[in-house]
């Protein structure tokens, strides 16, 4: 008996889309990042310089900031990122100043992630942009997308949180340990839980 699965099966979801598959990348649609060279190329450059990073000692602080500074897309003046820090690409991260990221954090920067200032990021956090098709024959093709993160001015992320693609965390927002964020939180907020909710809004009296 004939195989009469679909002949496309895994096929470009974009057919026709004269865009490159990194153009197609940063416009948040559909990509093979295996089909253009200037991807592959740019992952090995954030991923070596993302390990020699990680490789410093606490001794060597200003070989610290010229790594950074040459792994992200921007970097303000007083941030502390304590490796070790996992990337995409890096060139996609913007951090405020005045930021502070505790041990493992992970970026994963195939749409922009935007960190604003005085950001305070608890172990183990992750930013992840990429997102993955829902139908199993494109996945195993490989094509996927992303959308960007904005994380606003005066956030704390708690130890083990995780942002989902597409997301903003509002200004002067705390999220609690552990809690997966998956929708938008507004400004002034405690969120909770997976998935995250508000638990309620913070006032003056809070000093956040």
């Amino acid at each position: 008996m004939e195989d009469d699965a679909a002949p496309d099966a895994g096929a470009d979801p974009l057919a026709g889309d004269p865009r490159s598959m990194h153009q197609r990348m940063r416009d948040g649609d559909w990509y093979r990042a295996v089909d253009d060279p200037s991807i592959v190329e740019a992952a090995h450059r954030g991923m070596e310089l993302a390990d020699a990073y990680n490789a410093t000692s606490p001794r060597q602080q200003a070989l610290r900031e010229h790594l950074l500074r040459e792994l992200l897309g921007a970097v303000g003046e007083g941030t502390t990122i304590r490796p070790p820090l996992h990337v995409d690409y890096g060139t996609h991260l913007r951090v405020g100043a005045r930021c502070f990221a505790n041990f493992g954090l992970t970026v994963l920067d195939v749409a922009d992630v935007t960190i604003g200032d005085d950001v305070q990021i608890g172990p183990h956090v992750q930013l992840l942009t990429p997102t993955h098709p829902l139908d199993p024959d494109l996945r195993k093709a490989g094509w996927e997308a992303a959308a960007p993160i904005t994380v606003e001015d005066g956030v704390w992320l708690g130890g083990g949180v995780v942002v989902c693609p597409g997301v903003t965390v509002g200004a002067g927002t705390v999220v609690g340990a552990g809690a997966v964020v998956t929708k938008d939180l507004p400004p002034r907020v405690v969120a909770v839980g997976n998935p995250a909710r508000v638990l309620r809004r913070l006032d003056d009296a809070d000093g956040a």
